[in-house]
């Protein structure tokens, strides 16, 4: 990529950030997630281990991320759950920045697509409701 293109797609991505609500921050970096999953397939496929690295060190990066902003407040099983799911997924990369193996990428890739489409389908409703709780629980 061009410096231009890089400079301005980061550009991009920090405006889109910047007036992102939580629930929009989530969306991206369950995308990102897959995102650098496909780059890394890429990777392994032209044998480039040191993109394969890159791409799934950010990958793992951002699942990490995802289960450590998880809220254990709300009082039910879900965040405990798929802290343990969000464990697995970090692992199971490890895995296949060790094998080079695209079929366990895949696999992570599927369980990240599931989570992300019941993310997707919240109503706004819950997500107003969720929203406010948040902001009242931090004294905004």
């Amino acid at each position: 990529m061009n410096a231009k293109l890089k400079g301005y797609t980061k550009g991009s991505l920090q405006t889109r950030v910047a007036g992102a609500d939580p629930y929009q921050l989530v969306q991206m970096l369950m995308a990102g997630v897959l995102e650098n999953l496909n780059y890394a397939k890429g990777a392994i496929q032209r044998k480039d281990l040191e993109k394969k690295s890159h791409y799934l060190s950010k990958a793992q990066a951002i699942v990490d991320s995802l289960r450590y902003s998880l809220d254990d407040t709300a009082g039910s099983d879900a965040a405990g759950n798929l802290r343990e799911l969000y464990m697995y997924m970090s692992t199971r990369i490890a895995d296949a920045s060790i094998e080079l193996d695209v079929d366990i990428i895949n696999e992570v890739a599927r369980l990240m697509l599931d989570i992300k489409s019941a993310w997707d389908q919240i109503p706004m409703e819950q997500r107003d409701v969720a929203m406010n709780q948040m902001q009242q629980a931090s004294g905004a």
